[in-house]
């Protein structure tokens, strides 16, 4: 196939998984991270790292302070990362980010001629933020069609989430059979400048759960134990 495809990788084992994924389906992989402000910025080493172990054609790293914003737990040293689950959508949650990072591919994707984006949003064993849920994923693709000379020429861009509606144990199992290294990849939230990881936030223990279901041996390595 060897049509290029825009791949927004955050370092994560979500994103990690996808560039697997679009690799194996036969596409030319261009690899897009947004370092936004984000404190747990470890995991854009994580993504050059997965980059290249996977195989894409590139990576890009896209500077743009959501800090400067703040509103979140992720951007704003004065607001804590939760160590327990909360209710509703949490303050992890990152104003816009998906939106603003699907954007930024859409504009490369223009550029490079290609026609389709892949996100790894989650929405079954997830933090419930907005931006993750089908809905927003189809209406972003509707508009990605209205907005774009692509689009309007009749070259039908698609945004492809493939882990929509995996269980993190599936979509840890998907990856082990496509060769993703885990190892490799910073999922926490307060990761520290070596990528070692909290233990306690949501994305810990999400990913640690998910090790657990799949029967899969966690290569992480978690400063506190508790779920």
């Amino acid at each position: 196939m060897n049509r290029p495809a825009i791949i927004l990788l955050s370092g994560g084992l979500d994103s990690a998984t996808v560039l697997a994924i679009a690799r194996e389906a036969g596409y030319a992989c261009h690899a897009l991270s947004l370092d936004y402000g984000q404190r747990h910025n470890a995991e854009l080493a994580a993504a050059a790292r997965v980059a290249r172990s996977l195989g894409a054609i590139e990576h890009r790293v896209v500077r743009l302070g959501l800090g400067d914003f703040g509103g979140s737990a992720l951007t704003d040293d004065s607001i804590a990362v939760p160590e327990n689950p909360t209710e509703g959508i949490p303050v992890t949650y990152v104003p816009a980010r998906n939106t603003v990072m699907l954007a930024l591919a859409l504009a490369w994707a223009e550029v490079l001629g290609a026609r389709d984006i892949f996100i790894g949003v989650n929405a079954v064993d997830y933090s419930g933020y907005p931006d993750c849920r089908p809905e927003f994923i189809a209406a972003f693709e509707h508009m990605a069609n209205l907005a774009t000379r692509a689009g309007v020429e009749g070259e039908k861009l698609r945004i492809h989430a493939p882990l929509q509606y995996l269980s993190k144990a599936h979509i840890i199992q998907r990856g082990i059979a496509l060769g993703v290294g885990y190892a490799q990849t910073v999922s926490c939230y307060q990761a520290d400048p070596d990528g070692g990881a909290c233990g306690v936030c949501d994305a810990c223990r999400l990913r640690r759960q998910g090790f657990e279901q799949a029967g899969i041996a966690d290569p992480t390595i978690y400063k506190q134990s508790r779920i």
